[in-house]
């Protein structure tokens, strides 16, 4: 009687430790979201709906939807999200496909290979403090290397931080560099996955090495090529930095006219410089859906092509 109540318990014992052990292990992660993640988040959209001054210390009134309208008729968060979408086209389109032909190259045997694999990953280690500070240097006005290279060939020096195109195109090329590596090094584990059978087929077949490129690498890196587009939309969307210290000052306007002040450095300014955290707030939260509808919509559309073909 005794061993048939020792073995029932053992058996409830071993049940809820097969059943509840999971749940335990994950539940750190939980409880770190919810404290630094979704608290956050959803204070943040409550002080969005307040006029929230912390100069008057702390002191802040229900006002509803006004923050919200008052974004909605500001010019200057429509340049700043103009701005943030023009930065962000032209550093992930080139990123990306950089990040595939380098990948591509990185899985043919080279000499030294683990060498140059590791080396394209230096640019994402780096500080970004440093990075931003060498370029910012590389495209000065007067004594920039890159203004020196144009003069050779006949092209006039260029003010890059003055006008619009020049300084999104060069904080484009800061953010390419830092994160083409980056990604080029996802593509190529993924392509390390891919069966070698098919390619011999195809040699065997006759095709080209151009033509195993595009009908047998990228096809097999739909899933990836996805996911990079969908974390460097939210990536590029975020981008504060390097806006930030191409300006060679600490103010978050970006530049004299605003001309490269992105969505996160107009939020900055707003929280951090006018004390507005309501105002803040409601920037933070419209962002956020921003990057969401754009992830969303991404995600929606490469899958869309991906089933095409």
């Amino acid at each position: 009687m005794a061993i048939t109540v020792l073995s029932s318990r053992r058996a409830a014992l071993n049940k809820l430790d097969t059943k509840g052990s999971p749940y335990l292990y994950i539940t750190p992660f939980f409880l770190l979201f919810g404290v630094f993640g979704l608290f956050p988040l959803l204070y943040t959209g409550y002080v969005s709906f307040n006029d929230w001054n912390l100069l008057d210390g702390g002191a802040h009134q229900w006002v509803g939807l006004a923050n919200y309208r008052e974004m909605l008729h500001d010019p200057y968060f429509w340049n700043a999200l103009g701005n943030t979408l023009s930065i962000w086209v032209l550093s992930t389109v080139p990123q990306l496909l950089a990040a595939l032909w380098i990948a591509h190259l990185l899985n043919h045997r080279l000499r030294a290979r683990t060498s140059l694999r590791m080396g394209v990953l230096l640019p994402n280690i780096t500080s970004i403090v440093a990075v931003t500070i060498v370029f910012t240097q590389l495209f000065g006005r007067d004594f920039g290397m890159v203004n020196w290279l144009l003069g050779l060939a006949g092209i006039g020096p260029i003010d890059w931080q003055a006008d619009t195109w020049s300084s999104h195109l060069a904080i484009s090329i800061i953010v390419a560099w830092r994160w083409t590596g980056y990604n080029a090094l996802i593509y190529l584990a993924s392509m390390q996955a891919i069966p070698h059978d098919m390619y011999e087929a195809a040699e065997l077949d006759g095709a080209s090495s151009g033509q195993q490129f595009w009908r047998i690498t990228v096809p097999q890196l739909r899933p990836t090529i996805i996911f990079t587009t969908v974390i460097s939309t939210i990536g590029g969307l975020q981008i504060m930095a390097e806006p930030l210290l191409f300006a060679g000052t600490s103010t978050p306007t970006g530049g004299s006219d605003r001309q490269f002040q992105t969505a996160a450095l107009f939020l900055y300014e707003q929280g951090f410089r006018e004390f507005r955290f309501g105002y803040a707030s409601a920037i933070a939260w419209t962002l956020c859906l921003i990057i969401a509808v754009f992830a969303i919509a991404n995600f929606l559309l490469t899958r869309r092509i991906a089933d095409e073909e």
